[in-house]
């Protein structure tokens, strides 16, 4: 991992990992003042100044994580977490980009991580393939379930490799924001948003030239069964409305889709409605009525998504 990965949340000076405290060399402080960060008992740190928070607890409830483990753990977006992986498998087995004779590490941003569902696919691609992994998230609670499982798999990036196993992935975990990420600019391979805030400006600075973006987002028709269940007037998935945004700083290269019907209990479509939106902008009286429906008969939709792969445009 290069020395000038990550920088100071609160002053931009290098920011030095350790086990127990990360700590800036304060040297772009008008004081010269060292700022630590201790690393918490799961194995992740908290970078996220009180002054960069829109409230007092951003980002997803433990009730929305917990629902969302459950559902994932149970297989029903398996297709879009394998694609997601044979899709930067391929693009960083690139030579042209990727050249680890030259001591180049990989270093790849999981931006909006939650508690590490397709993190933890990434981890398990090797350092033959990512070196350092950033899982990024402005949820603390998202950030500690992801800790937990890198720490009992023995990932973090402080746990010594096993002998006679292969070198595994570093896998950092930080509570942060996505607009003021706590890397040195142009030190990341990639970077991966999946169902998360797409900020170009951002993207663009802490990305290598010619470094990639995976997106993933809903594709339409996307739950249509349950969402016109849930809503009387259903607006579609605009999947590629943010592509514009991202054009002066990135070319798309490829986009991939992948389906999957489902077929969901009562509990498997609660948790499901607690982990989207649809929790809040439903009316409880559709919702429950939906859930009571269920309850008699096992409920079927399809899982419809986009991947998006762009390259950074170089200078």
């Amino acid at each position: 991992m290069p020395v000038s990965l990550f920088i100071c949340p609160l002053c931009q000076s290098p920011l030095q990992p350790a086990a127990d405290t990360w700590r800036c060399d304060g040297s772009l402080h008008p004081k010269q003042t060292s700022h630590p960060f201790d690393v918490a008992r799961q194995g992740y740190v908290n970078l996220l100044p009180v002054q960069q928070k829109k409230s007092k607890a951003p980002g997803d409830s433990q009730e929305s994580i917990d629902a969302r483990k459950r559902f994932l753990n149970h297989g029903h977006y398996a297709p879009l977490q394998n694609l997601i992986s044979q899709k930067m498998t391929e693009l960083l087995s690139n030579d042209e980009l990727i050249d680890k004779q030259d001591n180049k590490s990989v270093n790849w941003l999981d931006i909006g991580c939650g508690e590490g569902y397709y993190t933890q696919a990434m981890a398990q691609m090797g350092s033959d393939v990512i070196d350092t992994l950033i899982a990024a998230d402005i949820s603390k609670p998202a950030v500690v379930e992801l800790a937990k499982v890198s720490k009992l798999s023995g990932r973090l990036w402080y746990q010594p490799c096993q002998e006679d196993t292969t070198k595994t992935t570093a896998v950092y975990p930080l509570v942060t924001s996505a607009a003021h990420l706590p890397l040195h600019p142009h030190s990341v391979t990639g970077i991966s948003s999946i169902f998360s805030p797409i900020l170009p400006e951002a993207f663009d600075n802490v990305l290598m030239d010619n470094g990639y973006l995976v997106i993933a987002k809903p594709d339409v028709g996307h739950l249509a069964t349950m969402r016109d269940a849930l809503f009387d007037d259903v607006r579609e998935h605009d999947s590629d409305k943010f592509l514009q945004e991202l054009a002066p700083y990135f070319t798309l290269v490829e986009t991939c889709r992948v389906s999957t019907e489902l077929t969901l209990s009562a509990e498997d479509l609660a948790d499901l409605t607690t982990m989207t939106p649809y929790a809040y902008r439903a009316r409880s009286e559709k919702r429950q009525a939906l859930l009571a429906a269920v309850e008699k008969e096992a409920f079927s939709t399809e899982a419809k998504f986009v991947v998006y792969i762009l390259q950074k445009t170089s200078v």
